[in-house]
């Protein structure tokens, strides 16, 4: 998902150290497209093993998950399940643009033009059922666990920070803090860096920690005005938001609205834009299905397994796995209090 609120979201640089013996709870749809989008050859084509098998989405899993349990931090890892009905849309959206992309890089590759293939592959990245199937099991093999959610990972994740039984949210979007995640860590990334969009080249990140109420208070909203000034903006279930409408004059709009949502929505003539109420996007996020049903245990790694699922099944260098695994340890140490950080 992605609501536009990066200009109000203030975080702390935090280092990997001070997030040792954490539970943190991974957005993995989020974190595998960032793979399948990211991990690519030269010339734009995915990693593949001998066999044609897309290995970019367990390249990047595996060396991103070694990183946090060797910085002994312990990631759940919580998976999509049915999407809401208004999220629909958006996902036809997001198809129609895969296939547009599809064929500009189909053409590009007829010219042998290399960064115009560069350029078009990432956005021609789909996750499969079969990848999501792969991702589960390397992670069941690193010993960390697997939650499925009912629906949208990224409010089941706020569930679980919520009940205090993990630190934060792992995720690149900013949705998590609609759905009332305590905390959001942002930019755990392979190698500190990230690709500098359109040019050759890299840029320094430090990972991130964001905290809602943090947010609240600089912006003077409580959650339930958060909520609807993402509405107002635009999310996954509205897509666009209302024309005209940046965070700053939503911020603005509804301090002169108070709680009048109604009278607010009808101002900013909401029906020239959407064919469903405002409410129904509301309360999609308020009432999305979770689940107390989970199970945040950490088990020994197979280091066997995932040699044999790594390295026999897909090709990886047996140096990669041993040196990514050999200071692993088992069941990572105890969670610190959620309150001595």
């Amino acid at each position: 998902m992605g609501v536009s609120i990066r200009d109000l979201v203030k975080g702390h640089d935090v280092a990997l150290e001070d997030l040792n013996g954490r539970v943190v709870v991974v957005d993995s749809f989020n974190m595998l497209y960032q793979f399948i989008t990211t991990i690519r050859m030269s010339d734009g084509a995915p990693l593949m093993d001998s066999k044609g098998n897309i290995t970019s989405h367990l390249q990047g899993l595996f060396l991103r998950t070694t990183k946090m349990l060797n910085a002994g931090i312990k990631p759940a890892f919580v998976f999509d399940g049915e999407p809401p009905e208004l999220k629909l849309k958006e996902r036809e959206r997001r198809a129609s643009l895969k296939a547009d992309a599809n064929k500009l890089y189909q053409e590009a590759v007829k010219q042998e033009d290399i960064e115009s293939m560069k350029k078009y592959a990432g956005r021609t990245a789909k996750l499969t059922p079969e990848m999501v199937d792969e991702a589960k099991k390397l992670i069941r093999l690193l010993g960390c666990p697997v939650i499925q959610a009912p629906s949208e990972g990224e409010a089941q994740a706020a569930l679980m920070v919520k009940n205090g039984d993990a630190y934060a949210t792992v995720s690149q979007d900013f949705d998590s803090l609609v759905f009332g995640s305590d905390r959001v860590l942002r930019n755990l990334s392979l190698l500190g860096r990230r690709k500098k969009a359109g040019v050759l080249g890299y840029t320094t990140i430090k990972p991130e920690l964001v905290k809602l109420g943090e947010v609240l208070n600089s912006i003077g909203l409580d959650h339930e005005q958060f909520v609807i000034l993402a509405i107002m903006v635009g999310t996954d279930y509205n897509i666009g938001g209302i024309k005209g409408i940046g965070p700053k004059k939503a911020i603005s709009a509804l301090k002169a609205h108070g709680k009048d949502y109604e009278k607010l929505f009808k101002e900013l003539n909401w029906t020239d834009y959407f064919d469903f109420d405002w409410k129904e996007v509301f309360y999609t996020f308020r009432n999305m299905k979770t689940t107390e049903d989970y199970n945040l245990e950490f088990k020994d790694i197979d280091n066997d397994g995932v040699k044999q699922f790594l390295v026999e099944e897909h090709d990886f260098s047996v140096a990669q796995v041993e040196r990514s695994t050999k200071s692993l340890k088992t069941a990572p140490a105890d969670q610190k209090s959620l309150f001595d950080f």
